[in-house]
């Protein structure tokens, strides 16, 4: 009998940094759950919040470091369908829907059960070059971290006007339920590549992003207010601009026959 060969090398620490900043977005995430539980509603928030920013970087930095891996992909689609799905609408059944038991538990169940639909969906044709809104620049549907933010809206209005409508279970079913649908909708979004700034409004915009960081620490409620009026106004933009993306495609096409 041989010796097996001694195993080399292993998974290597650049290769472990993606992973683990996912890794960190999912315990922020059950950690939002554990707040809403005591009835900390403003923390829960705030993690899941912190979530998705470890979610906005752990894949530039993935690509950054040429870390790339389907592991990363799938720990990265579990983790949000926890911290973006599960952990918003629990967060929001304690807080509102609970006043109506059933009716408050089926909304919570759509809005969960959308986001893992979304997310397999995106799974399934993430090795997909051609499909039409990607080749184009755009997104299908409302991303799932943005879809949390959004569905946060009513609490973050309470939060700054301490207004029990706000809380009432027959406003926040309807709004959680109009999230779920917007993130399985076949609407074409935004991404951040589609948003160009001309060469002379470069210090203009740096010195605007620095305020809005500024604002979040000052005023995080209302700066989360303004991003999803902002994102709610530019959902019929892109709905335009890939109209017109269409249309070009169409006259091209019939140029080409």
């Amino acid at each position: 009998m041989t010796d097996l060969p001694p195993q080399t090398g292993g998974l290597t620490l650049r290769a472990m940094v993606p992973n683990a900043i996912t890794a960190a977005a999912l315990c922020a995430g059950l950690t939002g759950i554990r707040f809403a539980i005591t009835g900390n509603f403003a923390m829960a928030v705030l993690a899941v919040v912190l979530a998705g920013v470890l979610d906005g970087i752990d894949g530039r930095i993935a690509r950054l470091l040429r870390a790339q891996s389907r592991f990363g992909a799938e720990l990265d689609s579990l983790a949000d369908n926890v911290s973006f799905g599960v952990a918003p609408a629990l967060i929001l059944f304690l807080w509102s829907l609970d006043e109506l038991p059933r009716l408050g538990w089926f909304a919570a169940l759509a809005y969960a059960v959308a986001c893992a639909l979304r997310l397999a969906r995106f799974n399934a044709r993430i090795d997909l070059a051609d499909e039409p809104r990607k080749t184009a620049g755009f997104l299908t549907g409302v991303p799932a971290p943005v879809g949390a933010g959004l569905v946060f809206l009513p609490l973050y209005l309470w939060m700054v006007t301490e207004n029990e409508l706000f809380r009432d279970p027959r406003l926040v079913g309807p709004w959680l339920v109009a999230m779920a649908f917007l993130m399985i909708s076949s609407v074409a979004t935004l991404t951040w590549g589609k948003l160009r700034l001309r060469k002379h409004f470069r210090l203009e915009a740096l010195l605007f992003f620095g305020l809005v960081g500024a604002a979040a620490l000052t005023e995080p409620w209302w700066t989360l207010i303004g991003i999803c009026v902002v994102y709610l106004t530019l959902l019929p933009i892109g709905m335009i601009s890939y109209a017109r993306v269409k249309r070009q495609r169409a006259r091209a096409a019939d140029a080409a026959d």
